[in-house]
């Protein structure tokens, strides 16, 4: 009966540590994470809006049309709609504005030197139509950090690059890339024959695999793993005040979704890949008849499972 009585008592004592280490793990998570204001306020749209802006500190600095300050370098706009498929969509850096909130026309990633967050987010709402309902910033220098917490993380790319200024060597294929080598794969753009594009593409390949990798049930229920993965996450992102462990456990499952089979990825179509109005450089133009309705296809679910939308005129 003794017996018993120690067996039920260590079941017990098993499933409230079970239970409590992830409530655990949540709150101390919680308590890392950093929170910058950067939401509108604006009246919700269908589904759950991300809006995602990886920056580069290395170059940060004057853009083009002599706009100063820091400068985000892929903008990633991520949708999971009430029902079909979740997408994953970037937008050019360069993205031409007809009027930034505040500052006149200029380009998309201007808005975040002229007033931060809040200015990007509030500017990209009124390029597509869609609240944007938790922003994350990422710094690509915790890319590194990140991609080492998971283990390393495979990307593929179908030629060779050996590229001076990101320092990138790769040879065409697919192979498991280490966080050295998955950053300088972020941040190459000079060997790219798709420019930012380009660029952009791998960045959305470097943030997916990461995301995939943290989902895994090998890194689920190892803790040590979890610790170091939520200590590298939560040094290399920023969030919206009202983001938690939880919405960006959601966001890392809607990303696996937009990236993979049934998933939506692409760019908005694009008319002109160097629009230049006059005042503002080298923009990218987006198709002004097309745009508006792909946006609303974005955010109502209306796009084909499996699709890769948009891009340059003709591709």
């Amino acid at each position: 009966m003794r017996k018993g009585r120690v067996v039920a008592l260590s079941l017990v004592l098993l499933l409230v540590l079970f239970l409590a280490w992830p409530i655990g793990l949540i709150i101390w998570a919680n308590g890392k994470i950093q929170h910058v204001e950067a939401l509108s306020g604006a009246s919700d749209t269908p589904g759950t809006t991300y809006l995602l802006a990886g920056s580069d500190e290395r170059e940060a600095g004057v853009i083009d049309d002599g706009t100063t300050g820091a400068r985000t370098d892929s903008i990633l706009l991520l949708q999971q709609p009430s029902s079909g498929p979740a997408s994953l969509i970037s937008l050019p850096r360069d993205t031409y504005i007809e009027d930034i909130p505040g500052h006149g026309p200029g380009k998309l990633n201007a808005s975040f030197a002229y007033g931060g967050a809040p200015l990007l987010v509030q500017t990209v709402e009124g390029l597509t139509g869609m609240t944007v309902d938790h922003y994350v910033e990422i710094g690509f220098s915790g890319v590194e950090d990140l991609v080492d917490a998971v283990g390393g993380v495979e990307l593929c790319l179908d030629y060779d690059v050996s590229d001076e200024k990101s320092e990138l060597e790769w040879e065409a294929g697919c192979h498991t890339a280490d966080g050295e080598t998955a950053l300088a794969f972020s941040r190459m753009r000079y060997s790219d024959p798709k420019g930012d594009i380009g660029r952009a593409e791998r960045q959305r390949q470097v943030i997916g695999a990461i995301a995939d990798a943290a989902v895994t049930p090998s890194l689920l229920w190892s803790p040590g793993t979890q610790v170091d993965l939520i200590s590298a996450g939560t040094g290399a992102v920023a969030v919206d005040e009202d983001t938690g462990m939880v919405d960006l456990a959601r966001l890392a499952l809607t990303f696996g979704k937009a990236s993979g089979d049934e998933g939506v990825t692409g760019t908005p179509p694009i008319s002109d890949p160097d629009y230049r109005p006059g005042g503002v450089g080298s923009t990218v133009l987006l198709d002004p008849e097309l745009a508006p309705q792909f946006f609303e296809d974005v955010m109502n679910g209306d796009l084909e499972p499996g699709s890769t939308v948009g891009g340059l005129p003709g591709s």
